[in-house]
């Protein structure tokens, strides 16, 4: 099979190369799923450029990146059902604790890690389900429904965020979004009820008075050190702060007396240890939302196999309107 893999870590262009491998035949409790696309995420670029704390050296003598996909079952283990053979399924956490991920015309995996795709879902929507798109569901919904209550979503123009403001307006929420710049139409685009531009300086009194004054139960938040303390100043007493990313300050400073005296729950989601009751929540609301035609998984560019480090230093470069893909069959 043809695959896109690295060696050390460096640079996409240096680093990256096409190779081939011989496939895996499935195993017992496995599948192999011919792949038609893969999802380009913020942590496989940082995996394959060695960014993660800690680490000096890639786990395996040759990685092959990413852990969202999509595509068709070609192969079942001797204990599984032929029947599973050419049904259309998407892939969670492909490459998570693996050497090869999704960027292959097929991959090998536990058939618990592939999901269905639901009736009319295109394989392009299935790339991105993986890893935004259950981040999104878990962080709006893992406090339980959300129907009722104001959601205040920090970056709601990026990835998640535009799925999170997507699925918590479906999911009975009235929504504050911050963005900034063309973010500022994508969230007023995604159903957001309020949107504000996160570079004010008086921004924890303007979410306020777009909420009458009342204090926010739950922050789904991007820039957990960079906005912890707007998101104190206006979380509710027994609030929670979703968070799943950090990257402007990764060790950030807590104001912990305020926190403390409103009993704040900070929630870090990492999507890749959900635990399998959370994950089949989340991938409920997924599909739910998408068989009521509330959620739209915008694609920023597709590039061909060969053109993966492109798509890396498309996600670098961050400042994007939608997910970037590789068609792995190109």
């Amino acid at each position: 099979m043809r695959a896109v893999g690295y060696r050390q870590f460096g640079p996409a262009s240096e680093v990256l190369s096409v190779v081939d491998i011989e496939p895996s035949p499935p195993a017992a409790g496995e599948v192999s799923v011919d792949l038609v696309f893969s999802g380009v995420n913020p942590s496989d670029v940082k995996a394959r450029a060695g960014a993660r704390p800690g680490v000096t050296a890639p786990p395996f003598p040759l990685v092959v990146p990413h852990s969202d996909g999509s595509g068709r079952i070609s192969a079942v283990g001797p204990d599984l059902d032929r029947s599973l053979i050419g049904l259309p399924v998407w892939i969670w956490n492909g490459q998570w604790q693996r050497a090869f991920g999704t960027a292959a015309t097929r991959i090998t995996l536990p058939a618990a890690q592939t999901v269905p795709l639901p009736e009319g879902v295109g394989f392009e929507t299935g790339a991105v389900l993986g890893i935004p798109g259950l981040t999104a569901a878990h962080v709006v919904f893992g406090g339980g429904e959300v129907d009722g209550q104001t959601l205040l979503i920090q970056g709601g123009a990026g990835t998640v965020g535009f799925l999170a403001v997507q699925l918590a307006k479906w999911g009975g929420a009235r929504v504050i979004a911050t963005a900034r710049g063309p973010g500022l139409a994508q969230c007023e685009a995604a159903g957001a009820d309020v949107v504000l531009d996160y570079t004010a300086p008086d921004l924890a009194d303007q979410i306020l008075a777009a909420s009458d004054s009342a204090l926010i139960p739950r922050i789904i938040e991007v820039e957990f050190g960079r906005n912890i303390e707007t998101d104190t100043a206006v979380i509710a007493p027994n609030g929670t702060i979703a968070a799943y990313g950090s990257a402007l300050d990764m060790t950030p400073t807590l104001p912990f007396y305020p926190l403390l005296f409103k009993a704040v729950t900070i929630d870090i989601a990492l999507i890749y240890l959900l635990d399998p009751a959370g994950r089949q929540r989340a991938i409920d609301k997924l599909h739910g939302a998408l068989a009521d035609g509330a959620l739209h998984c915008p694609i920023q560019t597709v590039f061909p196999l060969a053109e993966t480090a492109a798509a890396h230093e498309a996600v670098e470069r961050g400042q994007r309107t939608g997910a970037v893909l590789v068609d792995v069959q190109t």
